[in-house]
């Protein structure tokens, strides 16, 4: 019993450090993207600033500015998983609303053909109803309060040590 009780515990503790180490090398992954999202943002802001010196092109300037208000929200979807250890969905889906009319504003509407116009369309109710449908399914899902099966594992190992050393 005690063996069992030992190698139960061993395998959780490797399974600990092998999730601590992943989560490092994902924390270095989110770090080195914020790195390069900052940089990108820098040089396009560059860019918008020299284009100025240039006849200006409202689409081409308005497009420039969306992309740098995408790279920001990207940026911001970045700095929280880092800080709270899971992604937003609703940032994701207002990034994702933002880019898809940042696409329509850049090649304009009267290009773009009325099939792809309609899958847009499509597209941007299917997100706005994930954004207000949000809400209700987290707090369904507060209200079920599912278990983690590693949640109960380790329920389950501090119940098995707590009855051994009552019987020692």
């Amino acid at each position: 019993m005690l063996k069992g009780l030992v190698s139960k515990l061993n395998t959780w503790l490797q399974r600990n450090i092998i999730v601590r180490n992943l989560e490092f090398f994902q924390d270095f992954i989110i770090i080195s993207l914020c790195l390069g999202l900052f940089c990108v943002m820098l040089i396009r802001l560059g860019d918008m600033f020299f284009s100025f010196l240039h006849p200006l092109d409202l689409r081409q300037v308005t497009s420039d500015i969306l992309f740098i208000l995408i790279l920001v929200e990207l940026f911001r979807l970045l700095i929280d998983h880092l800080q709270q250890q899971r992604t937003s969905v609703t940032a994701a889906v207002e990034i994702t609303i933002v880019s898809a009319l940042r696409e329509v504003i850049l090649r304009g509407v009267i290009e773009i053909p009325r099939d792809q116009i309609f899958g847009i369309a499509i597209f941007l109710l299917v997100l706005t109803g994930i954004m207000v449908a949000l809400p209700w399914i987290s707090r369904f899902l507060e209200q079920v309060k599912i278990p983690h099966p590693e949640t109960t594992e380790k329920t389950q190992l501090l119940a098995e040590t707590h009855l051994t050393s009552d019987y020692l």
